[in-house]
């Protein structure tokens, strides 16, 4: 199982230097994958934005959306986006995408959040249509950098039909925060859905946990969780409690996934300091 990191680019605070010099470091590091959180409503870096620069500062690693809310964005304009940094990185991102679920988000965007799930297959549909040269207007022109190339894409969600989003428009999926037991039924799911659609080899699977390490680990985690997931109320508490902040956390976690066979574990950081690659480099990649 290949262990990638998070960027810090919806820690509040983190400034730009950090970002570039974190993405670094992680390749440094040996990390398989830098990733990034999505949101519109919140002192964030966008997602695309922050691998570009990412991109610029390193010629190996993988660059990975974890993932980005398509039905906020125009559909030919995040092709031509995700396109364009996937040729400036040599063909390293992986589009991580999916409907979310902040009201508030789409109302800053001025999108209807009830029609998100309609809106979003027709999205992959489109996004396809335009990596493949297909030109979306009159002009009789491509409007990606060298058409030809299909980004690859993971989805996201835990409904039926996130499964069978990931089966038919994508290369495998990805989970979000919830730990290997949530993770493990849906992973089956989408293994089944996609030998019953004949797709050929396996999946590829991606699991999200936050972390720290460190003197501060645990209460830089949960002001971090309890924050960002405020929404949600007493969940917020649940989702801080659960992630790993001693060694033996992250540990556990790393062979707790690999035992259900996910492809890439990806750590993201709760606080935004350069000591944190070095202190999971040394738990997860050794």
């Amino acid at each position: 199982m290949k262990i990638g990191i998070g960027l810090p680019n919806p820690v509040p605070g983190t400034d730009g230097a950090t970002l570039l010099e974190w993405a670094r470091r992680a390749e440094s590091a040996g990390f398989s994958s830098v990733a990034t959180i999505d949101r519109i409503v919140y002192p964030s870096y966008e997602s695309l934005i922050a691998l570009a620069g990412a991109a610029a500062v390193t010629t190996r690693i993988g660059l990975m959306t974890n993932i980005l809310i398509a039905p906020l964005r125009d559909t030919v304009l995040l092709a031509k986006e995700s396109a364009s940094v996937d040729r400036l990185s040599g063909g390293r991102l992986t589009l991580g995408l999916a409907v979310g679920g902040r009201p508030d988000d789409f109302a800053a965007a001025n999108r209807r959040f009830e029609q998100r799930g309609r809106r979003f297959e027709a999205q992959l549909e489109t996004m396809q249509d335009v990596w493949r040269g297909q030109t979306p207007s009159e002009s009789g022109q491509p409007v990606v950098p060298l058409p030809g190339r299909e980004v690859p894409v993971l989805i996201g969600g835990t409904s039926d039909a996130a499964v069978e989003r990931a089966v038919k428009y994508g290369v495998g999926y990805t989970s979000g925060g919830g730990g290997p037991d949530a993770m493990a039924p849906i992973a089956e799911k989408v293994r089944a859905r996609w030998r019953e659609y004949g797709r050929p080899g396996e999946p590829r699977l991606v699991a999200l946990s936050y972390y720290a390490l460190g003197p501060d680990a645990e209460a830089g985690a949960a002001r971090y969780l309890k924050d960002y997931y405020a929404f949600l109320g007493e969940w917020a508490d649940r989702i801080a409690d659960s992630a790993p902040v001693t060694p033996g956390a992250v540990k556990k976690l790393v062979a707790r996934f690999d035992d259900i066979g996910v492809d890439e574990l990806i750590f993201d950081p709760t606080i935004a300091e350069l000591d944190q690659i070095d202190r999971l480099a040394e738990e997860a990649l050794n």
